[in-house]
């Protein structure tokens, strides 16, 4: 049982549900809850926006234009004056596009107004991987992001903690960003049934305890390494598998309690590796915990090339099985 799993197992009865179930459910009882949240961006119905529309009206649910810049600066004027927006962006890519009123408008008014003006909003965006995208489309952007003051940044791996993240994000009082990983959706897991469950942003979770190795993963790479070290458990090798869940702030207690355990800090993730969550937190443990390391610091992530077309090129272009299961026996 992960440390989420027990905090939650408090809280009344649990259900079975997907990772994409249980985030379209935390909208909707938080849109139950406080009629100022409104859900509104682009294809709202490939994103559960369909369920949502049935029963809340187009009053509270505003399907847009695909002009990303436009709907979100919609979006932060909303947040303004009294309402709690979740602006939905579609595909990560995209989310390039409205860059301009994240970075200038919603992680800075705050601090530009004395503290005079809050931006209640959540921006959700979908990180697509191995479907024949291409670059356009499969981009991981969150390390774009997480150099900007003000921002707040979630991607959650699991059906309980999407749910209860997401739900932080909508009563929080900051902008805050949720990339989802789309080959996450289909996965189930036991989701609490409190309305009020939350879980609070800036605390990682341990998903796997172990002795050798401590393992980052990353948002969707988690599904590899479950993979890896279930495999390498069977020569005896005991690996510590951490979810930050929270991308800004990071949870750098947790990572430093485990890697004074085990000496040896892996991170893996799907995003290119120049300036990725891995050299973050590189950066820091190299700074907080060098007297804890046996071993040097390893990443595993993508290459720093634009995501192929090619099926076969993709395949291999994500960290794999085979390549995390290299990595830690390196640290080893």
């Amino acid at each position: 049982m992960t440390n989420a799993h027990k905090l939650a197992s408090t809280a009344g009865a649990h259900i079975q549900m997907t990772y994409f179930d249980a985030l379209v459910q935390a909208q909707m009882e938080e849109m139950d809850r406080d009629e100022r949240v409104v859900l509104m961006g682009e294809e709202l119905s490939v994103h559960g926006g369909a369920k949502l529309i049935e029963r809340f009206g187009k009053n509270r649910i505003w399907n847009t234009p695909i002009s990303e810049g436009s709907f979100t600066g919609l979006g932060i004027g909303a947040a303004i004056n009294g309402l709690r927006p979740i602006v939905d962006l579609s595909v990560s890519s995209f989310i390039y596009l409205a860059s301009d009123q994240i970075i200038n408008q919603a992680s800075k008014l705050r601090y530009m107004t004395g503290g005079q003006i809050d931006i209640p909003i959540v921006f959700r965006c979908c990180m697509y991987s191995l479907e024949s995208l291409a670059a356009q489309h499969t981009d991981r952007s969150y390390p774009f992001f997480m150099n900007v003051p003000g921002l707040k940044i979630i991607s959650p791996t699991s059906a309980a903690d999407i749910k209860g993240l997401m739900k932080t994000a909508i009563r929080d009082g900051d902008p805050v960003m949720v990339f989802e990983d789309t080959r996450l959706w289909p996965v189930k897991g036991d989701v609490t049934t409190d309305p009020d469950h939350l879980i609070p942003i800036g605390k990682a979770d341990v998903k796997r305890e172990g002795e050798d190795v401590t393992l980052i993963a990353v948002a969707g790479v988690i599904q590899p390494t479950m993979e890896a070290v279930s495999t390498l458990a069977e020569d005896g090798i005991s690996v510590e598998v951490i979810d930050p869940r929270t991308l800004k702030p990071l949870d750098h207690e947790a990572i430093k309690t485990s890697v004074a355990k085990t000496g040896r800090l892996l991170i893996v993730e799907n995003a290119h590796r120049v300036c990725n969550v891995g050299s973050e937190i590189s950066a820091v443990m190299a700074e907080e915990a060098f007297d804890l390391l046996k071993r040097p610091i390893l990443r595993v992530s993508a290459p720093d090339i634009h995501v192929p077309f090619s099926p076969a090129l993709e395949k291999e272009f994500f960290p794999t099985e085979d390549h995390i299961i290299a990595a830690i026996r390196r640290l080893l």
